[in-house]
C-alpha cells in the first residue's frame, strides 16, 4: 500500500490542472496591496550563495531591522534563511525576535552525505541559533525506493533538534524540503510529502532552489492536498513552503491562493504558510507602491 493509499488520497492530475487553470484567471482579481503585505510577512527572506560572508548577512538583517522605517505599516518576512555557518549573524543582529532565524542543514542541497554527519550539522545549526532547520529529504534512498531510510533520517533529525532545543530551553521548527522537481511525478510528490510529515516535519517544503525544476503550482496543490488528507486523518497541522523561481507578485499570489483554496484562512498565517525566497521581496514592495522598488 503506498502512502497516499494510506491516507485515502490519490493525485487526480487533470482534476488539478482544471483547479489551476480557474486560479490563475482570478489572479487579478485577488491581488490587492493588501494581500502582497501579507505575502511579505510570510517570506523567509533568504539568502544561499557561494559568495554570502558575515558582513553581507548582516547587511541583509540591518535592511530587515529597517523596514518598519522605510515602509511604515508592511510587516517584518517571517525570517531570514542562511546556510548554517552564517545563522549567528542573525541570531545576533536582528532586532526583533520575531524575526526568527532559518538555516538549512543536513548537508543542503543535495543532503548526499552520512547521516552522522547531517545530524552533527543540525546540532551545530540548533546551537548557532536556528529558530527553524530546512533540511532535504534524502533522495538516494527515496527514488531507490527505500522509503524506510528517508523516513529514518527525517525522524533522526526531528530528535536531534528537539534534544538540542530542549537543552536551549527553546523549540525549532524543522522542515523538509522534498525537491518536487526531481519527484517529477504528483505520485511521489504524494508519497515523499506524506513520508515527511509522519516523520515530524512541521513544514513540508517543494524545493532547494538549486535545480533546474523547482516549485511548480501542481507540486504546491499535490503537497497542499496532502497535508489537508493528513490534517484529516491525524488532527495535526502541518505547515507549507513553496520555494525556488517564486520571482514576481503574481507568483507569490497564485501559491497564497492554492494554499487558501485548499487549506483554508486558518493556514494563511506565518505559522503555517510560507515563501522561501531571495529576489520577491522588492517585487511585492513595487506591485503595492505601483512603482519600481529595490530596497533589498
Amino acid at each position: 500500500m503506498s502512502l497516499s493509499s494510506k491516507y485515502g488520497y490519490t493525485p487526480d492530475k487533470e482534476a488539478i490542472d482544471r483547479q489551476l487553470e480557474l486560479i490563475a484567471e482570478g489572479l487579478e482579481n485577488i491581488a490587492s496591496p493588501e494581500l502582497y503585505k501579507a505575502c511579505f510577512g510570510i517570506m523567509d527572506q533568504t539568502t544561499l550563495s557561494s559568495d554570502d560572508t558575515p558582513a553581507s548577512v548582516k547587511k541583509l538583517v540591518e535592511k530587515v531591522n529597517n523596514l518598519p522605517a522605510a515602509f511604515p505599516g508592511w510587516p517584518l518576512p517571517a525570517s531570514i534563511c542562511v546556510y548554517p555557518n552564517l545563522g549567528y549573524v542573525v541570531a545576533q543582529n536582528r532586532q526583533d525576535p520575531a524575526l526568527h532565524v532559518t538555516t538549512v542543514a543536513g548537508c543542503f542541497p543535495t543532503s548526499q552525505s552520512w547521516i552522522e554527519v547531517k545530524l552533527h550539522e543540525i546540532e551545530l545549526a540548533v546551537r548557532g541559533g536556528a529558530d527553524e532547520i530546512d533540511i532535504v529529504l534524502a533522495l538516494n534512498s527515496f527514488l531507490a525506493g527505500d522509503y524506510e531510510t528517508a523516513g529514518k533520517e527525517i525522524k533522526a533529525s526531528r530528535e536531534c533538534i528537539d534534544r538540542v532545543a530542549a537543552e536551549l530551553g527553546r523549540k525549532v521548527c524543522l522542515k523538509v524540503i522534498i525537491e518536487t522537481g526531481l519527484l517529477v511525478t504528483p505520485e511521489n510528490i504524494a508519497d515523499a510529502s506524506f513520508l515527511a510529515m509522519e516523520n515530524g516535519a512541521d513544514f513540508i517544503k517543494t524545493s532547494t532552489g538549486k535545480v533546474k525544476v523547482n516549485a511548480t503550482p501542481l507540486a504546491a496543490y499535490v503537497m497542499c492536498e496532502c497535508i489537508k488528507a493528513y490534517y484529516e486523518k491525524t488532527g495535526v497541522k502541518v505547515g507549507f513552503k513553496a520555494a525556488g523561481g517564486i520571482a514576481s507578485a503574481q507568483d507569490a499570489v497564485c501559491y497564497w491562493t492554492i494554499g487558501r483554496t485548499i487549506l483554508g484562512d486558518s493556514w494563511m498565517n506565518k505559522d503555517l504558510f510560507r515563501f522561501g525566497v531571495s529576489s520577491l521581496a522588492n517585487k511585492l514592495l513595487s506591485a503595492a507602491s505601483g512603482s519600481t522598488v529595490t530596497y533589498f
